[in-house]
This record gives structure tokens, C-alpha cells and sequence, in this order.
């Protein structure tokens, strides 16, 4: 009955593979030179970035069972047919922001080049919101995820959250490592004052 949802979260596994293996770098320029290793690494970053973008809707939109937070259930907005209970339009709609805003600054920091095909960026970018966050594109993956499974009530979709959260973890440790290599001691110092995911809110001194 739910073989969509089922084919979607199965892919996306597949995609997380090829994504892992886009940011392979330096073991793919030295398996296949470095013209050829940097064209591979930048074709299995643009495949797994399109699959995770797609696969991303394809959870949020596919049949499933769906769910009301209970509070208020039974106020509710229409919008274009489609009925939204006013608390998760309270909840998601920040959630939705906040993954836009965090994934399209980390998009702007790198350049759009670099946030598609997951290659190497020409320095290390530790300004904007990369002085926030190690990873705001995929902070924003996991906030927008929240909120439109809050949004069209998707509880398949929300029950995923927590392997999504582990895929973009192993993810982010994997380029992480890859930057290790390639920026060396720059890019520990910044691992070591930047947090991976949650914002440090500091006192200003």
C-alpha cells in the first residue's frame, strides 16, 4: 500500500552511497588522475544531490498515514484544497524558514558549484553561516524535512527523521575527513571552534 514512501526511503540510502562517495576526492584523483577523479567526483555529486533533492519530496508527498498534534485539532486553514491543522502550520512554517535560511546561506558561502557537485571549495569557508554551523545545508535538510512532514501531516515522512538525521551525520563526518586532508590543520582549528550542527549562542565578551 505504501511501496512509494517505501522505494523513496530505500533510494535514499543508494543516494547517501553515491554521496559518500562524491566527496572521495583525493582516493578518486589518485585512483583515476586528477582531471578524471575531480569530473567523477563531480558527476556522483550532482547524481546523489539530485536523488536526495527528489527523494526528499517523494517522502514528504507520498501516501501515507497522516497525524494531528493534538492541540486545537480541529482548527484547520484550506489551501488549495488541502486541509492543514492551524498547529502544524504554527510549528512547520518556522521550521521550513529556518531550513531555508540555513541551507541557502551555506549554499551562498561555498557557491553554487561546490553545493551541487560536493567538490573541493577553493578555500575554507568559515564566514556567514559556516561560522554558525559546519553544516548548514544539512542542518537545513533536516529543518525543512521537520516541517513539511509537519506540514502535509506525513507521518511516515516524520518517523523518518531520525535515519535521515543519521545518513546526514555519516555524511557530514565523511567530508569532514576529506577536509582534513585537503586543508589540513585549518580546517581542525575550525572543527574545533565551530560546532557540527546545533549553534553555540556565546556571550559576547
Amino acid at each position: 500500500m505504501y511501496i512509494w514512501f517505501t522505494v523513496c526511503a530505500l533510494c535514499m540510502f543508494v543516494a547517501a552511497y553515491i554521496h559518500l562517495r562524491s566527496v572521495e576526492h583525493v582516493r578518486l584523483q589518485e585512483k583515476h588522475g586528477v582531471e578524471k577523479g575531480v569530473k567523477i567526483g563531480k558527476i556522483y555529486g550532482t547524481v546523489s544531490g539530485t536523488m536526495e533533492s527528489i527523494l526528499l519530496v517523494g517522502l514528504w508527498i507520498s501516501p501515507q498515514p497522516s497525524f494531528t498534534i493534538p492541540r486545537f485539532p480541529d482548527a484547520a486553514v484550506a489551501v488549495v484544497g488541502f486541509t492543514i491543522p492551524l498547529t502544524h502550520l504554527a510549528i512547520s512554517i518556522p521550521l521550513i524558514l529556518a531550513g531555508m535560511w540555513s541551507g541557502v546561506g551555506g549554499v551562498r558561502g561555498v557557491g553554487l558549484e561546490v553545493a551541487e557537485t560536493h567538490s573541493t571549495p577553493m578555500r575554507l569557508e568559515t564566514k556567514g553561516m559556516y561560522s554558525v554551523v559546519r553544516h548548514p545545508q544539512y542542518l537545513g535538510w533536516v529543518l525543512a524535512h521537520l516541517g513539511f512532514s509537519v506540514l502535509l501531516s506525513a507521518w511516515y515522512s516524520m518517523l523518518f527523521t531520525p535515519v535521515l538525521a543519521g545518513l546526514v551525520y555519516l555524511i557530514s563526518k565523511k567530508e569532514e575527513d576529506e577536509l582534513v586532508r585537503e586543508f589540513g590543520e585549518e580546517y581542525q582549528i575550525y572543527r574545533k571552534r565551530t560546532p557540527m550542527f546545533i549553534p553555540l549562542f556565546r556571550k559576547a565578551r
